[in-house]
């Protein structure tokens, strides 16, 4: 399956969509905000050569992502977007190029951070039987696959190819009574917003955080849900098919 993917497009992926649900984890988990309170301020910022830049900064017990890597404390730098990827999956383990003195923050609050990160996206059984942790987990992972949606779509070669027959507008993709993103087309390019949209031109809602759940897991196929009235779609259809169809390649990648 590996051959079917796109390293670049993994790394847009894990950037983004993976690391980008720090910002939410910090949110949703109260165990998160706490790694990071009594701590300064600080930033770190990630450069991928021939791939994508961003800095993530820590304040007050949030985070917040901005594309590019720019004025930050710490600067780690990725000679590829396989090098890259091997820091998401545990196997490259990144040298500062700036802020060697803020090894500390790192090592003792932003991998613990990102280890907690993993345990609520990769959860166990065990820990899903707790319903707090997880409607935590489920919001997260509803999250990273929104994000991860328009970054298939905007460089993937098989999502792109969908992307093109999306019209401009809004998709709302959510949870019914819960969290939702938004995710705008304009000109054949996705971008996902994680908050529930006011307006849009068509909107797919799983009946509870259990079908969303099972769906994202896949122990559930969406068109048996849609038949069953578990997920509703509303609007432009052809909108929904292709994100569908992106959705299935965002399986492939996260897997």
């Amino acid at each position: 399956m590996q051959n079917l993917m796109d390293s670049k497009t993994l790394a847009y992926i894990n950037m983004f969509a993976v690391l980008g649900t720090l910002e939410n984890l910090c949110e949703i988990v109260p165990e998160a905000s706490e790694l990071l309170q009594g701590k300064k301020p600080i930033s770190i910022g990630f450069e991928v050569k021939g791939g994508p830049s961003a800095t993530i900064y820590f304040k007050n017990g949030k985070c917040r992502m901005e594309q590019g890597c720019f004025n930050c404390d710490v600067k780690l730098p990725f000679s590829s977007c396989e090098k890259f990827n091997g820091l998401i999956d545990g196997t490259v383990t990144p040298i500062p190029s700036k802020g060697f003195t803020h090894i500390g923050f790192l090592l003792k609050t932003f991998t613990p951070l990102t280890d907690l990160l993993s345990k609520y996206m990769r959860a166990s059984e065990e820990d899903l039987k707790d319903p707090v942790f997880f409607e935590r987990s489920t919001k997260l992972m509803l999250y990273t696959i929104g994000v991860a949606i328009s970054q298939i779509g905007n460089n993937d070669q098989i999502g792109k190819f969908s992307a093109q027959s999306i019209a401009d507008g809004s998709i709302y993709l959510g949870i019914k009574d819960g969290p939702g993103v938004e995710i705008v087309c304009k000109d054949n390019r996705l971008l996902t917003v994680k908050k529930v949209p006011e307006k849009y031109r068509s909107s797919m809602i799983f009946e509870s955080i259990e079908v969303a759940r099972d769906l994202f897991d896949g122990k559930v196929n969406a068109l048996d849900c849609i038949g069953l009235g578990q997920i509703e779609m509303h609007g432009l259809v052809s909108m929904l098919d292709n994100v569908n169809r992106i959705l299935d390649r965002v399986a492939l990648y996260l897997a």
